[in-house]
């Protein structure tokens, strides 16, 4: 049970935003896939409630023991993502999943919340060299270790949320601007040649090229940026209601239940939903960064830092590549996508942050 006195620091408000979020995702999922085999809605029900068991336990938790463990932490975490490569389960040319009954674990996911507390630790312990280019760049491949790692499964997508987190958390933690931008430019020298090397997937720079002109190639490559288009805006003002998107319900959008379930929300649900859905995001966001600012211990401010831009990425380029302003990286929507993993992470991550807000008094007891 929970302090009395940290109880009263508890941030209500994240409490019910995600609630709504979790409500909203449900219906959407379970409108896109009650017609198909598996009954994904209900197996997300059981995911949900396994990621609120995991909200309570990090909000329970006193988050500053997880700087003792971070050494350990990052061992398991490579661990399971190497255990990957030996012992997964692939699907559509990727091998990403590891089996434990009939549950699909995603190491990839858990990775972030791990690499988001490593991190969090190693800069901590480095925090009046940050401001030196080789204490930044150590952080860098601190973290580009299991970005590699996950980077080879294929999953771009999320090594780049590993890559924003860490930018987000330097950021935070007071690394000179001017290094953070040579670090971009050498990103941006590094992607050209592994383009030109073709370590960059044929099915990843496709991605690329639909993202800038998705109508030289309709019918395979953006095919997916145009139906989503399509659908979002045939969904207009108020939408076409639940279980009524002939888009969705066509067959014209894949992947409707994970990556491009956002397309649902804007044909069913309109703008009016899909806004709604934004400000929901944003009021997360913002409590996430009050929290942040008011954190009263660098371990703190840097965990809550990490789990920020991992929603933001999430959110930004999920909600974007739908509408064609982001390229398309199979980014799931926090909170609305299908899958346990996904699930789980995020719920736990909204159980840390809850935990970090709750003791920012803690000194004063």
């Amino acid at each position: 049970m929970l302090d009395s006195r940290l109880r009263k620091n508890l941030d209500i408000l994240i409490l019910i935003v995600t609630f709504i979020l979790l409500i909203i995702g449900e219906i959407t999922l379970y409108s896109v896939t009650k017609h198909k085999p598996g009954h994904l809605y209900d197996k997300q029900i059981i995911w949900i409630i396994l990621g609120l068991i995991g909200t309570l336990v990090f909000a329970s938790f006193d988050y500053s023991r997880l700087f003792r463990l971070a050494k350990i932490i990052y061992t398991v975490n490579l661990l399971f993502l190497s255990a990957v490569f030996l012992v997964g389960s692939s699907a559509k040319g990727a091998t990403r999943w590891i089996s434990i009954g009939s549950f699909q674990m995603q190491p990839s996911e858990f990775a972030k919340l791990f690499v988001i507390i490593c991190l969090a630790a190693y800069l901590v312990k480095r925090q009046e060299h940050i401001k030196k280019l080789p204490v930044l760049l150590g952080s860098f491949a601190y973290t580009g270790v299991p970005m590699l790692l996950i980077f080879k499964q294929p999953d771009l997508g999320t090594s780049l949320v590993l890559l924003l987190i860490w930018f987000g958390m330097v950021f935070i933690a007071g690394a000179k601007l001017k290094h953070l931008l040579l670090i971009i430019i050498s990103g941006i020298c590094l992607f050209t040649l592994m383009w030109k090397l073709n370590i960059i997937k044929p099915y990843q720079k496709a991605r690329l090229y639909s993202f800038v002109r998705p109508d030289l190639d309709p019918q395979d490559s953006g095919y997916h940026v145009i139906q989503s288009r399509i659908a979002i805006g045939s969904g207009m003002l108020w939408g076409k209601g639940i279980g009524k998107g002939t888009q969705a319900h066509g067959n014209f959008i894949p992947e409707n239940q994970t990556d491009f379930i956002f397309t649902v929300v804007g044909e069913e649900g309109g703008f009016v939903e899909s806004i709604l859905l934004i400000i929901l995001y944003v009021i997360l966001l913002s409590r996430g960064a009050i929290i942040m600012g008011q954190a009263e211990d660098n371990f703190g401010r840097l965990l809550a830092a990490g789990i920020l831009s991992m929603y933001f990425f999430h959110i930004f380029v999920n909600i974007g590549m739908t509408i064609g302003i982001m390229p398309v990286t199979g980014v799931p929507l926090p909170f609305f996508s299908y899958g346990g993993s996904n699930m789980i992470l995020n719920l736990c991550s909204i159980g840390l942050l809850l935990g970090i807000g709750m003791r920012r008094h803690r000194l004063a007891f």
